[in-house]
């Protein structure tokens, strides 16, 4: 049987609306179903492992964010049963990297597809991302972003793509950078005055950024981006650069590939994980290989 997890609060309520004209599409096409409804944090992780253990699914779809796409497949990771999207969040960034239609209709004939394929994810101490995780300034951005009361008006007025703008100039004046050291594949790197570390699967993020804009679900590697070294008069001249990915020919910016990660620093930084908070420094990250399915 086909399942739908749907997040029913993502993008301000849009997840309901978009539920609904997906039960009409598949009552049109008298297609057989079950749905559950998320009822808070990490709640369409255990759905979806509860499904995946039961093995009473045949696909399971996320209708919401990437914070809902995040949880699913954290849940479906290390199973066959694929994971489709139908987007209805604020960012979208998954749907976006994987090519998903925006629109519920053709995004749901792509999720029925069948057409299977194999994506990698990445584990970052207990958890595991998909997308993009963000670590300094990113992740402090992401912290205060879930936790803004303008996120809702902003995704109300159909303008959810620019929370990540909002929260970024909130953060920008009071975060202080600081020293990193960073073992790629055995290779230590360090770096003084580190505003961020983004480490990427997809290349998009914050509702549209090419942070990594290389970055390729199926290559077996992360693709990590490092802003260090600048004031943050040249942090805010570099930021527009980002929507075009072309941030990452300045000199301010360094980038690697690689298959494992360890972070540590000289304080605690924040990290998130597909825009969910997943702790502090230090961090270990790995890419597993082809480990989720996804249609």
């Amino acid at each position: 049987m086909i399942w739908f997890i749907v997040n029913s609060v993502s993008g301000n309520g849009k997840g309901q609306k978009v539920w609904k004209h997906v039960e009409r599409l598949l009552l049109q096409k008298q297609i057989d179903y079950g749905v559950m409804f998320t009822e808070g944090p990490r709640h369409a992780t255990e759905i979806a492992r509860r499904l995946a253990k039961e093995k009473s699914a045949s696909v399971i779809i996320a209708i919401g964010g990437d914070g809902t796409v995040h949880e699913v497949a954290n849940g479906l990771a290390g199973s066959d049963i694929p994971l489709g999207s139908i987007p209805a969040g604020s960012g979208n960034d998954f749907a976006r990297g994987l090519q998903i239609p925006k629109q519920s209709r053709q995004a749901l004939e792509k999720a029925l597809s069948g057409q299977k394929r194999k994506i990698d994810i990445v584990c970052i101490n207990d958890r595991m991302f998909i997308n993009v995780a963000g670590i300094g300034f990113d992740g402090q951005v992401a912290k205060v972003t879930n936790q803004a009361r303008y996120k809702r008006w902003l995704n109300r007025l159909g303008l959810g793509n620019f929370c990540y703008i909002f929260s970024f100039f909130n953060v920008l004046f009071r975060y202080q950078p600081a020293d990193v050291t960073m073992v790629i594949d055995e290779r230590e790197h360090t770096f003084s005055r580190v505003w961020m570390i983004a480490v990427a699967n997809i290349p998009f993020y914050g509702g549209g950024m090419k942070i990594c804009p290389h970055a390729q679900c199926d290559d077996g590697l992360l693709d990590i981006c490092v802003v260090h070294g600048i004031s943050r008069w040249k942090l805010l001249t570099l930021f527009p650069r980002v929507f075009r990915g072309t941030h990452i020919y300045d000199d301010a910016v360094t980038t690697f590939t690689g298959r494992r990660l360890k972070i540590l620093s000289s304080k605690p930084l924040p990290a998130h994980g597909d825009g969910e908070v997943l702790g502090e420094t230090p961090l270990e990250m790995a890419v597993k290989q082809q480990g989720l399915y996804i249609v």
